[in-house]
Order: structure tokens, then sequence, then C-alpha cells
């Protein structure tokens, strides 16, 4: 299964002991995942729910058995053509009281000769914080999603409408978090990118064995990254370690079949034949090696003058 299908499996088995959470988380649940349809009368509307999560059918079940003691017919659905995942869907009837609970999750504004339908979210039913973790839960099973975060840093919810997703955005941001809303495909996301903010959404929604695992990843990714941000420093340090010395030898090399190590001066002489001699050694080894021994800075300007008494050659001067 993927991260997020996992996370939503883990949201799914939360049942808050509260009925004003359980009705905000409910709420959020047919906002994102349901559909309201005219039956017969114009004043008889169903609701028809549709989710590929089994787990999320099963709360939806729970959630109207508890709250409004109804009993939802599951139909399972599988697009052939497609050859997709099974598709759970239920529909909640006029005769079953759909008006009554779309006037409980602040859906449907009844009077006696027509009806408004609220699409933002319903700020009377999220008074209190946790009532507000149980809709952001809700929404997320609904409509959200979470990319693998082996491969990025991404958690989104899809919404139908630009009221609600305005809202829901404010919903989120009221939490300290910085989410953003764009269009696409016709349709409204609000969607969190940074890793940290991502984490924190998944602990006030309550997924926290998907936030530990999310954790270690990034945990892991940052390992591996320092790891190769040292090696490849390391390497390029070894390539410049390498070129000097080559260069150095070179010199070296050149003053040698031209006017002959020995018109050097001593010192030089002494670090070019050690240099000659040990080609791999590290400036610190060369300087313990001469007598009386020298530090590195030492043996850089004696490798330094010999390259200048190279290059005055190359260039038919005297040094």
């Amino acid at each position: 299964m993927s991260f997020s299908a996992n996370t939503k499996g883990e949201l799914a088995r939360i049942y808050s002991e509260d009925t004003k959470c359980q009705l905000a988380e409910l709420a959020a649940l047919i906002r994102m995942c349901g559909t309201l349809q005219l039956a017969g009368g114009s004043r008889k509307i169903n609701i028809k729910l549709t989710t590929e999560n089994p787990a999320i059918a099963r709360k939806l079940f729970k959630l109207f058995k508890t709250l409004f003691d109804i009993h939802i017919e599951v139909m399972v659905r599988r697009n052939p053509r497609l050859r997709k995942n099974n598709h759970y869907l239920m529909v909640v009837t006029h005769n079953m009281g759909s008006s009554k609970i779309l006037e409980k999750v602040e859906i449907l504004k009844k009077d006696e000769i027509s009806f408004d339908i609220s699409y933002g979210v319903p700020v009377e039913l999220l008074k209190k914080r946790c009532c507000k973790r149980a809709y952001l839960r809700g929404a997320f099973l609904g409509a959200g999603s979470v990319s693998d975060p082996e491969k990025t840093y991404h958690l989104e919810f899809v919404n139908h409408s630009i009221e609600h997703c305005e809202s829901l955005q404010s919903l989120i941001n009221s939490f300290d978090l910085n989410s953003k809303v764009v269009e696409r495909k016709g349709n409204y996301v609000v969607y969190l990118k940074e890793g940290d903010q991502v984490v924190d959404l998944l602990n006030i929604m309550g997924a926290h064995s998907a936030l530990l695992d999310l954790e270690n990843v990034r945990i892991y990714k940052q390992m591996r990254n320092d790891v190769n941000r040292i090696v490849n420093c390391e390497t390029a340090n070894l390539s410049k370690t390498v070129e000097a010395a080559m260069r150095q030898i070179n010199n070296i090399q050149y003053i040698k079949g031209t006017v002959g190590l020995e018109h050097l001066p001593e010192n030089l002489q002494q670090i070019a034949r050690l240099r000659l001699e040990y080609q791999d050694a590290s400036y610190k080894e060369l300087g313990e090696m001469l007598y009386p021994p020298i530090g590195k800075s030492g043996v850089n300007h004696r490798l330094r003058k010999i390259e200048q008494v190279a290059t005055r050659l190359k260039e038919g001067k005297k040094f």
C-alpha cells in the first residue's frame, strides 16, 4: 500500500468519544466525498457518498449509526474498463433523514418555502480545538492525499468548491501552518509542501504512526545527504591535492631536464627530491622528512618557489 493509503487507514481507525467531534468529522466527509441529489420533490434530497477505501466506508457506516441511528447499505462497484479498485457507494435518502443530517452538519439551511446550501466550513461545529482536528481528519479521509516522503513532501486536500477550499485553508492556518491554494483541472487544492508543516498537520489529525514513518525517512535522507556532501567535499579536495602534486612533479621534472636540480638553492633541492620520491605524500609528511622538519606552510612556500622557477624557465628567463 502507498504511504497515503496507510495514513488514511490509520486515521480511519480513530473514533472520537465526543459526539461533537464525531459530527465535525462526518461534516467534513460529506463535504469532501459526498454529493447531493434531488429526489422526487424539490425539497427532497439524497446524500450520495463514494470512496475507494473500505476503512473509510466502515467509518461512515459507524458514524451514521452512532449519530443518527440509521443503517446505510454499502454497495460495492468495480469499473471493469479501467480495472481500478472497488468503489464503495452509500446513499442516505430523504426517508432516512438526509435533510436532518444536512442541517446538523450545517450544509443545508431550510425555511418554509426554500433551502440554501452552505459550502464553507461549519463554524458553529468547530468551536473547540478537538472538533477542528476531527474536521481536518475527515477532510483528509474524504479527499486528501500525502506523497511518499522518499520522493517529496506534499500533502493536499482536493475541493470542488472554492468557498470550502478557502475556509479549509483558513482552518488549517489557524494551527500556525502556511497552507496555500491552487486551481487544478477545475478543482481547488489546499496544499502544504514543507516537511515540517506536513509533519505538524499529520500530528494535528492524529496520524502518529505515519508521522513517525515520515520522520524516519527525513532523518535517513538527511544522513544520506550529509554523507554525500562530505564524500563530494573530500573527493573535490583529493582531486585538488592530486592535481597540485602532478603540477609540482611536472615543474620539478622540467627543471631537472633543463638546468638541473643542482642549480636550485639547497632548501628547494631537498623538497624537490622528496616530492619526486614520495609523490603521494602530503605536505605534512614531506615537512616531517626534512631536517630540520618544517610545517605545511613551509613546504607549500618552497613548492611555490619551485613553480615560479619553472615558469621563468618556460618563458626563457633566468631564475
